[in-house]
């Protein structure tokens, strides 16, 4: 969804990864590049413990933003 993704950008999963027990919805954080749109994402709970960390295509992420565009 989003080829502009950077490292430690916030981006949420746009599908469900069931093996994985992970729901379309859920915010990682972008930790590692591996390849052109290929990014390494941990998700971690409210108490900072790392529960996945896997490698994910562009097109299954969307970057969140927490300020205005302009």
């Amino acid at each position: 969804m989003n080829s502009n993704i950077q490292m430690l950008d916030v981006v949420v999963l746009t599908n469900d990864l069931p093996d994985l027990d992970l729901r379309r919805g859920q915010v990682g954080t972008v930790v590692e590049i591996l390849a052109p749109n290929v990014f390494e994402v941990e998700f971690s709970d409210n108490d900072g413990c790392t529960y996945a960390s896997l490698a994910l295509r562009a097109e299954q992420l969307i970057v969140l933003y927490d300020r205005p565009a302009a």
